[in-house]
This record gives C-alpha cells, structure tokens and sequence, in this order.
C-alpha cells in the first residue's frame, strides 16, 4: 500500500506536465496558413536619354561692304579732281591747287625765303603770296633741301621743304612744300605724288571733288 500511493503521488505532476506541453505547441485547426498573393511586378522605368544639346551659337554679323561714293572709293581712298581746293591751316585760308600726277614734290608759292640757322639747326622765313596778296611772315625748321632744275634753262636752284597742315575733304595731313615763287603761275599750290600716294585716286576729267573745307572762325 505505500509503493503504490507513493507511485501516484510521482505520476500525477509528470503526467500534468505533458498536457501543458502539448496544448502549448499544437496549433488550431482554423489556424490555416493562406497562401501568399503574387503583386504585379511593374517594370522599371529607363531613364529617358536625351540627345545632347549643342550649345547655341549667334550667328555671325554681317559686315557691310564699303560701296564708293562721289567723294571716295569702296576701299575709302580720296577721290581728288585736276583742280581741287586746299585749307591752309596756318593762315586759315583755302587756295586753290592743281594735282600733278607727274610731279613728285608739292610746292607752295612763297617770297622773300631766307634760310638762316637756329640752335645748330637749319630755319627759314618766308612769305606766302599769290594774286598780290600776301601773308605775314612764318618761320619753319627746314626738313631738307631740294635740287631743282629750271624746264627753260640748265639752271639749278636749291629751295627748302618745310611741312605744313592742310586739308582736303576729310582728309587731314601734314605734308612737305617745297618754297617756291609761283606768283606768276595760276594755281599757288602743286600737290605731287607724296601728297596723294596710297590716300588717294586723280580723275583727271573731273574738277573740285571735294568740298571747300569752312574757315575757322
């Protein structure tokens, strides 16, 4: 009798045990596993790929040709006549003066030329004149002497060259002027090829192209 009661008394708790352990872990019958839903796959986007943007570039401007005029040629060079008028700055007087395509210098009419020397240097004075009227008297360094032959005679003469600011048109330069008497002559001034070269074209058929320059008041 004491084997047996103390056989139950050992059986009880194990077999308590087991049924704990048995509810714990089995798992309900509505406890049924869903079968998982597939989700749409959406395909992936690609980047869309521009093509590549040149950079804009202005157009280039126009640029206009120089188209001749009465008074100019299309590549801006004076248009002079046979006979043109010059502005003489120094006295502030237009003469009038004869392009000569054959000679080399230009020369104005002066009287009464006197070199003389200044501080080691060569000087003139001298007179501008033509049709009885002349001017006061200037005084210029001399830049050099010419040799010049008389067309009427074997004689020579040495006459100074001096520059001096005139103006024809537009256009504005100093230039050198043989000193030389031509009261006796039509025109006061010759303008020779140094005057004229590479600034300037001679229609000999025209007369006074260019417009009297206003005086200086």
């Amino acid at each position: 009798m004491k084997i047996t009661k103390k056989w139950s008394t050992l059986l009880l708790p194990i077999l308590l045990a087991g049924c704990m352990s048995t509810t714990a872990t089995t798992t309900p019958d509505e406890a049924v596993e869903k079968p998982a839903v597939e989700q749409p796959v959406t395909p992936e986007k690609k980047p869309e790929i521009k093509p590549e943007q040149k950079p804009q570039v202005d157009p280039k401007p126009q640029v206009k040709k120089p188209v001749a005029t009465n008074l100019k040629t299309a590549d801006g060079k004076l248009i002079l006549g046979e006979e043109e008028w010059m502005y003489i700055k120094a006295i502030n007087h237009n003469a009038k003066a004869r392009i000569d395509t054959g000679a080399t210098t230009s020369s104005i009419s002066a009287i009464d030329i006197e070199m003389f020397e200044r501080d080691g240097k060569d000087w003139v004075k001298f007179k501008l004149a033509h049709n009885d009227k002349e001017t006061k008297e200037f005084e210029s360094p001399v830049v050099r002497i010419v040799t010049i032959r008389q067309s009427s005679t074997e004689e020579r003469a040495d006459r100074p060259v001096i520059d001096a600011w005139v103006q024809i048109g537009d256009l504005k330069t100093k230039t050198e002027f043989t000193l030389n008497d031509r009261t006796h002559m039509t025109f006061p001034v010759l303008l020779g090829r140094t005057f004229f070269r590479d600034v300037a074209v001679v229609d000999v058929s025209k007369k006074f192209v260019q417009p009297k320059v206003k005086l200086a008041k």
